[in-house]
């Protein structure tokens, strides 16, 4: 697991993700979304008899399951569910910008409007571990933009029922519509339509590769996703200051995700190495997803690199989705870190404050997207809209740019339109 001092040259090989290639589940979820886009209701209900053994004379969540849920939840976790999403408001909310009217030249006014996107999916997952927490960071958002109307589907259980702590997430969080249904049809019908699930402009939610595979064909059919979604991920970046043991469990608690998920560990002590490796297989003991994890371990690394140069390279060539640092001078670092969804900085500020309560969104981008993407916020929720306005003088101040742009291109109806204004 441990990998000292490799050159350059080995640096690509040693943090390459678990191989990803969803194409040949195309012709499997093409079918489904196909049948889906087809058939409607009957079809979602038929692939949830069939994929999970459950049978479905409804898909909307009545009122009274709602209110049974909320029966069964424990009150600490609604006291924690609440508090989260206090914390995940405010941070959202305080990206809201009202942007200036700018003059760019003397007549000629521009400006934009942000608009919420009106209909967004959710797409919760409810298998090995039901994401409530996801619920939050969604709708949140999407409340606060203004979307209005947030659809949820979340896959039921074999008796029909979606996990309580989803149910209740969604009730304080604005949901406006929850229905029993997973995998490929839940995004097919979100895409679509059926008699029951509305058509929604944009789906947003993590899920397998069949719901990836899902995701990634609809966004070619007029349907927008949040973004690429692939397996988990967390960098730890420690020196001779961290805790092992720290390193250790936020190094593991990536690891429980799924089979496929991947931890790596760049420092430049040796000692540091040695100690969290030890600390990962005590603790890895304890787990009790610890067949998950280990599977996981097998994708991970602890890299020894030779100074902090080479670990800030290798991070931003890494881009990973979440990224740890607990030095001494961990501000320094993050301050040359370009490639990341979120960064976590100190020793005492685990991986998994921004998965549930710290405010932050942890919808990121995996796979190396983070040199390219941004985690979902407010914006992923907002269409930008631009508006200008030219008087008169304006045109006429303008005119001969446009005119002599237009005839270059040899678009000349495009000149005209300036022509026959100022003629």
């Amino acid at each position: 697991m441990t990998h000292k001092y490799p050159s350059e040259e080995q640096w690509d090989a040693l943090i390459r993700r678990p191989a990803i290639d969803n194409s040949h589940l195309f012709e499997t979820v093409q079918a489904i979304l196909d049948d889906v886009k087809k058939r409607g209701d009957e079809a979602v209900k038929e692939y949830e008899r069939k994929f999970d053994q459950v049978t479905l004379s409804n898909l909307a969540v009545s009122e009274q399951e709602k209110a049974e849920a909320n029966e069964q939840i424990p009150a600490d976790l609604k006291e924690a569910i609440c508090i989260a999403k206090t914390h995940i408001e405010k941070f959202h909310a305080a990206q809201k910008q009202e942007l200036p009217v700018v003059e760019t030249a003397p007549g000629v006014r521009c400006w934009q409007k942000a608009s919420a996107i009106e209909k967004v999916g959710l797409y919760i997952p409810g298998g090995t571990a039901p994401l409530f927490s996801t619920v939050l960071m969604l709708a949140v958002p999407a409340k606060i933009a203004g979307c209005k109307e947030i659809v949820l589907c979340s896959p039921p259980n074999n008796e029909g029922k979606i996990h309580p702590a989803i149910l209740f997430a969604a009730g304080i969080a604005g949901v406006d519509a929850i229905f029993k249904t997973g995998g490929v049809q839940a995004i097919g019908a979100m895409a679509y339509g059926t008699e029951s699930i509305p058509h929604v402009y944009k789906i947003f939610g993590p899920g397998n590769q069949y719901v990836t595979a899902a995701k990634q064909w609809v966004a070619l059919k007029g349907v927008a996703i949040d973004m690429p979604a692939g397996p988990s991920e967390v960098e730890v970046i420690a020196d001779e200051t961290a805790n092992p043991v720290f390193v250790a469990a936020d190094l593991l608690s990536q690891a429980e995700h799924g089979v496929d998920s991947q931890a790596i560990l760049l420092t430049s002590s040796e000692k540091l190495a040695e100690a969290v490796e030890q600390e990962i297989a005590r603790q890895l003991e304890t787990l009790p997803r610890k067949a998950i994890a280990e599977k996981a371990l097998a994708n991970s690394r602890i890299i020894v690199l030779k100074n902090r140069e080479e670990i800030i390279e290798l991070t931003n060539r890494y881009a990973p989705e979440h990224l740890i640092i607990e030095t001494a001078d961990y501000q320094a670092i993050a301050d040359r870190i370009t490639n990341a969804g979120s960064v976590f900085l100190g020793h005492f500020t685990p991986e998994s404050a921004g998965d549930y309560a710290s405010g932050t969104n942890h919808t990121l981008p995996t796979n190396g997207y983070a040199k390219a993407y941004s985690g979902v916020n407010l914006d992923s929720f907002i269409k930008k809209i631009t508006f200008q306005q030219i008087s008169e003088d304006g045109l006429k101040q303008l005119g001969t740019t446009i005119q002599t742009m237009a005839e270059h291109e040899q678009l000349e109806a495009h000149k005209n339109a300036v022509n026959v204004r100022i003629n």
